[in-house]
């Protein structure tokens, strides 16, 4: 057993980590990343990586920007807190919502700011309820989600969470939470079942869910463009256009959760522009100020907006909000991060660069450890089989996506395991095709080492 460093016992010691093993935490130890540069970061023994997953999804325009460091140094020197309750304000907090009503997929009214992207979705569980409330459509109470959707981990939003670790012994999901069909045609699709087929079965369950609960009491569909920790699974062509179509004929409200898809991640400035979404309203958060600064955001429709004002009027308070709501140091960044995706037209570098990032994981579909490849934009993922032909996936007790992402790390590539043997892929927004081939080039070796593994130790049969 490797001894730890005396940074590690004392992270250990101290610290509760986030998706980790606990117990066997204690024994490995952290990885302490010390300093980033651009797409790349450097650990505490000096180990240079690349940031395959921009952190957590967020790390948009990488580390140590020169022009982030200096919104928040001018703004700390002028006031590095001040609060937007009880009508205070600051010049930040109405800029940033500015901005972020200009390009919005939708036609917003008004912006509330918050600390997380699990805030934001427990936000839009709170403001939809407040909505029928002040409609008198008490009745609707009801979120409907999908399986293998990911909306943070307040009680609240884990609730909306489709993912059983998530929810198991947590006590977990609340009873307003219902979830539908995940949109992932190569592990759900029935056999012989084309991809239009596929998403009008999708929609049609999605209906029947709707009127089994009886639809005056379903309040609102949250949905991800792509989902992210569930797999970055990406919908298949006409599957929103479909679900769509049932949230209307119900007069269901649409959440788009653009927490991972917003800011040009899937080579539009939203993902809902990039697949055709309608959605009501937004949840915004990690790329927002290109995670330098906790923020989070979500977006209010007129209609919403006015039913607000009355049950503030018949309450004499809007009683919801958070210490650092539109906090001034996180709002300066943010718009200063704005700025720089639109004056270095990121949108236009995204889709520049998406092809070579398509085809190279496209390419790993010929190895032999990958069952499925997807990508849009610079988010992407590959699906680990044992068996190719009948999608047999590996006993979850192996590890095998673990033992990818620790021999990436061996060639200084950082990606993320997630459920299901599945390696994710989201590299910070300013990657150039050179990097996109070294981080391919990284991964390929990656597979190849952990091929060996599984052939040594016989583990396709295990």
């Amino acid at each position: 057993m490797t001894k730890l460093s005396n940074a590690a016992v004392r992270d250990v010691e101290t610290v509760i980590h986030p998706y980790t093993n606990l117990d066997a935490f204690r024994a490995t130890g952290p990885m302490i990343i010390e300093r980033g540069e651009g797409i790349h970061v450097w650990d505490a023994d000096g180990r240079k990586y690349i940031e395959g997953l921009a952190g957590l999804w967020c790390t948009s325009l990488g580390y140590n920007e020169p022009e982030l460091i200096e919104a928040a140094n001018e703004q700390l020197r002028q006031i590095p807190f001040t609060h937007v309750f009880g009508g205070k304000s600051h010049e930040r907090a109405a800029e940033l919502a500015e901005k972020l009503k200009a390009i919005a997929p939708h036609k917003a009214s008004k912006v509330l700011f918050c600390g997380s992207g699990s805030e934001a979705n427990d936000q839009q569980i709170k403001l939809v309820w407040y909505y029928n409330n002040a409609l008198g459509r008490t009745k609707r109470k009801k979120i409907i989600s999908r399986q293998r959707a990911y909306h943070g981990v307040t009680i609240a939003s884990a609730s909306l969470t489709g993912l059983l670790p998530n929810h198991r012994d947590f006590d977990l999901p609340l009873s307003f939470a219902r979830h539908t069909d995940c949109p992932h045609y190569y592990r759900y699709a029935e056999p012989g079942e084309t991809e239009d087929e596929f998403t009008t079965r999708l929609a049609a369950n999605l209906e029947k869910l709707i009127i089994e609960e009886d639809p005056e009491t379903v309040a609102a569909f949250i949905a991800e463009p792509v989902m992210g920790a569930g797999g970055v699974i990406i919908p298949p062509e006409g599957y929103f256009q479909k679900i769509q179509a049932v949230l209307d004929k119900y007069g269901i409200y649409f959440i788009a959760d653009e927490v991972i898809c917003g800011f040009a991640r899937t080579g539009n400035m939203f993902g809902s522009q990039t697949f055709g979404m309608k959605p009501d309203s937004i949840s915004v958060a990690k790329a927002l100020s290109s995670a330098y600064v906790p923020i989070a955001a979500i977006t209010v429709g007129e209609e919403m907006y006015q039913a607000m004002l009355d049950e503030s009027k018949k309450i004499g308070t809007f009683g919801h909000g958070f210490t650092y709501t539109a906090h001034p140091v996180a709002a300066a960044v943010a718009v200063k991060t704005l700025e720089i995706y639109e004056k270095r037209n990121i949108v236009g570098h995204v889709r520049g660069v998406a092809p070579r990032f398509e085809q190279r994981i496209a390419k790993l579909g010929q190895h032999p450890l990958v069952g499925h490849t997807r990508a849009r934009g610079l988010l992407g993922a590959i699906e680990l089989v044992a068996d190719k032909t009948d999608k047999r996936s590996f006993d979850a007790k192996i590890g095998v996506g673990a033992a990818v992402q620790k021999a990436a790390e061996k060639h200084g590539l950082i990606v993320r395991a997630l459920g299901g043997d599945i390696i994710a892929f989201c590299p910070p927004l300013i990657v150039s095709e050179a990097d996109i081939d070294d981080i391919f080039d990284r991964i390929e070796r990656a597979l190849d080492d952990t091929e060996g593994w599984i052939a040594r130790e016989g583990l396709r049969t295990a």
